[in-house]
């Protein structure tokens, strides 16, 4: 494909079919770099914003300034493609099916926040009471699964899914202790 090509957001797009079919396996991380409007990549932006200084925080804790940070890069771009897999294994033969934005990667990066903040307060739409991020994380689990299973809007909720238990699994396999860390948290 030519340069040219790359520059269309259609040919950078997640298409399980062209990934599968046409191993156009850029896709699986091109996807993260498209958005479906400002509206789109602006929240997505602000939400790796918000969480996103929390978890490079306690990753550089953990692990130190320099492999934190490649730790931290390392997470976000592997949950692009990660998030995604369920997405290609079930849609690998619809040529109609596509997928773009970060969304799946902020997902998880917003869990591993609540990984080591689990009481940290998260805000949802025109809620003005924090929830905290042990209570919100279940609920926003069901209900991207429950979306998912719907399938009645434009909206990668498996992605979304996968996302978040990929920025939970992350973390702990690289330092299993970081549950202990996180139950003490929760006060248990």
């Amino acid at each position: 494909m030519c340069f040219y090509g790359m520059l269309d957001p259609n040919a950078l797009k997640f298409s399980a079919y062209e990934v599968w079919h046409q191993r156009r396996w850029y896709q699986m991380l091109s996807y993260g770099l498209v958005h479906g409007g400002w509206g789109h990549l602006i929240f997505n932006m602000l939400a790796l914003f918000c969480f996103g200084r929390v978890v490079e925080q306690y990753f550089t804790a953990v692990w130190g300034a320099r492999l934190g940070d490649i730790l931290y890069v390392l997470l976000y771009v592997s949950a692009i493609a990660v998030s995604t897999i369920w997405d290609l294994f079930k849609y690998k033969d619809d040529w109609s099916y596509s997928a773009v934005g970060a969304s799946g990667a902020v997902s998880a990066i917003l869990f591993a926040s609540i990984l080591f903040e689990p009481k940290m307060g998260i805000y949802i739409y025109l809620i003005p009471i924090p929830i905290p991020g042990y209570i919100f994380a279940p609920m926003y689990l069901f209900y991207c699964w429950y979306m998912a299973r719907r399938n009645a809007d434009n909206i990668g909720h498996t992605a979304h899914f996968w996302g978040a238990v990929y920025g939970i699994v992350f973390p702990l396999v690289l330092k299993p202790e970081i549950i202990t860390y996180f139950i003490s948290q929760l006060g248990l």
